[in-house]
């Protein structure tokens, strides 16, 4: 019996250590999401550089786009539709390794007349665009590819409203 209210003691001590543990972290601000308010470091040529607010909104965007299919993800995709001299938003993820691997895409949108952003993190921008994967750059697109649904009015025009804020803000950065 001597044992048995020891290791209750244990327990209910171990319990409280937990609670005080989960309440510190929640002080300090940190998010279930891995701390999306942070600057993360990014390559030397991540230019031009989203701020946070100008980041959440590029990815609104990025979210809205895919769940009707109107993006291009990849290196590979974004670059065949912009030889092909396709028009939307480039969005690049500014913490891939190595850089070589997407340095080409911003001469590319130059000469295609397309606007590109860096944002901080290619898992973030994976998880706006509806995968699991990360996903090093995105090309969001006006209209839906073949097979994806036609957006509703309203979210045709929000959309529309949210692209062209987005656009404008680029352009005002270069």
């Amino acid at each position: 019996m001597g044992k048995d209210k020891k290791e209750e003691k244990k327990e209910k001590t171990q319990g409280k250590e937990k609670k005080e543990k989960k309440e510190k972290k929640g002080e300090d601000g940190d998010d279930e999401d891995g701390g999306a308010g942070e600057l993360r470091p990014v390559c030397a040529i991540a230019k031009p550089l989203a701020d946070i607010g100008f980041h959440k909104k590029i990815l609104k965007v990025v979210k809205k786009a895919s769940k009707h299919k109107q993006v291009k993800r990849g290196v590979k995709e974004v670059v065949k539709a912009l030889r092909k001299e396709t028009k939307g938003l480039c969005v690049i993820a500014g913490d891939i390794s190595p850089i070589d691997v997407i340095t080409h895409v911003p001469i590319l949108c130059e000469e295609a007349g397309v606007p590109y952003i860096y944002v901080h993190s290619k898992e973030e921008l994976g998880a706006a665009g509806m995968t699991k994967r990360p996903t090093s750059c995105m090309l969001v697109l006006l209209e839906p590819q073949k097979g994806g649904e036609k957006m509703s009015d309203d979210d045709l025009k929000e959309f529309k409203e949210m692209y062209g804020k987005v656009v404008a803000k680029i352009k005002s950065l270069d």
